[in-house]
């Protein structure tokens, strides 16, 4: 393996454009953005904490019914379980976004 190589987290030079976005020149290249919100693992996050949230706050408020469940608080930690999973998603969402090339719908 060469020693001059760079690693996959080195940016691509700008190509002189002054906005220092990789994302191509206007002598070809494609443009690039992320999908930001409408990436399926933000919804997913998203979702499953306000279900987390609710579920932690019935079972911190609510009569928890530990007789129904053998003597735990069901709803408290299912409700944290969710919120740990919901940060997972959001998290993998921010440190590997997806980027889409620009004018992918345009594709007729």
């Amino acid at each position: 393996m060469p020693e001059n190589t760079t690693p996959e987290t080195t940016p691509e030079p700008s190509n002189g454009s002054s906005n220092g976005s990789s994302a191509g020149s206007s002598t070809g290249g494609t443009r690039r953005h992320q999908a930001g919100a409408f990436d399926i693992r933000n919804i997913i996050g998203w979702l499953i904490g306000a279900y987390g949230v609710i579920l932690v706050l019935m079972g911190a408020f609510a009569d928890p019914e530990t007789d129904k469940t053998g003597g735990v608080n069901a709803n408290l930690w299912a409700g944290l379980a969710m919120l740990v999973v919901s940060v997972v998603f959001l998290g993998w969402a921010r440190l590997r976004p997806v980027y889409v090339p620009d004018g992918a719908a345009d594709d007729d």
